[in-house]
């Protein structure tokens, strides 16, 4: 087990200090860790020169260890006691006050080929990952952190209990790679479930066929909607049992296959044959 530094810069002495003033953390967990902070960047593959977004810095642990190896930051902060900090810690850091969740990336992040590395609050993290990748040429890279099981769900392959909707829309956008578990004890306040962290490498286009990603994207949510029932009952209550019928014949998908059978190759075809 890595031991756990503390200093005038550990996190929990400095949540100790802002503690009059601190409001609602917005579901986030602090790293303790430097050694989970070092494998982080290692594993980010981020390098001198690289621009990076990091939602939710907190106080700035992993901010330093991205600015250590000559990387361009801008971190995102929400909550302002935090970001006030920082400001304070970081005076020359790029800080945005604002909700992660509702940035336009393809704006923010100019010219493209950005890369995002975040210990991500538990409550947006989801969102934020999928945001970003939808926001075409705007990140070549993704690496985060979130909790284990949605972690796994993203990696997750067809005929698996994790396999699901996410883990198709992020498969034909990018390129997981599973980094390393992170244990509740490296965090303060520790949280209820163990973390992980995947880096995301994104693919040029959306591998979505010849329909837009947001059919493709509406067909694949219909298929897992009732995840107990056929692609066929699933998908007839999305588009009707006739068209539904239709689909999977042209698509060459047997309709009484569950989704969570079904690859992303699957879904492309079936995409294309419930596509206007």
């Amino acid at each position: 087990m890595a031991a756990v530094t503390r200093d005038a810069t550990d996190p929990r002495a400095l949540l100790a200090s802002l503690e009059q003033t601190a409001r609602k953390r917005f579901g986030q967990h602090f790293l303790v860790d430097r050694g989970v902070v070092d494998r982080i960047v290692r594993g980010s593959r981020v390098a001198a020169g690289d621009r990076v977004v990091e939602v939710g810095p907190g106080l700035g642990v992993l901010t330093r260890a991205l600015l250590g190896v000559g990387a361009e930051v801008t971190a995102i902060e929400l909550d302002r006691d935090l970001a006030a900090f920082l400001r304070r810690d970081l005076p020359d850091l790029a800080l945005i006050e604002t909700d992660a969740a509702k940035v336009r990336w393809a704006e923010l992040c100019e010219g493209g080929g950005w890369k995002m590395v975040s210990n991500l609050p538990y409550n947006v993290g989801t969102t934020v990952v999928m945001s970003a990748l939808r926001a075409r040429g705007a990140f070549t890279s993704v690496t985060v952190m979130l909790q284990r099981e949605v972690v796994e769900r993203i990696c997750a392959g067809p005929g698996t209990s994790a396999y699901g909707a996410l883990s198709v829309e992020v498969a034909v956008r990018a390129v997981p790679t599973f980094l390393l578990s992170v244990p509740p004890d490296r965090f303060h306040p520790r949280p209820k479930v163990d973390s992980a962290v995947v880096r995301l490498d994104v693919l040029p286009e959306p591998q979505v066929g010849s329909v837009t990603p947001e059919h493709f994207d509406r067909v694949v949510r219909a298929g897992f909607s009732q995840r107990r029932k056929t692609l066929l009952n699933a998908l007839g209550a999305a588009f009707g049992r006739e068209r539904a019928g239709q689909a999977l014949a042209a698509a060459d998908v047997d309709p009484g296959l569950r989704a969570e059978r079904l690859d992303a190759d699957g879904f492309r075809r079936l995409a294309a044959a419930l596509s206007d």
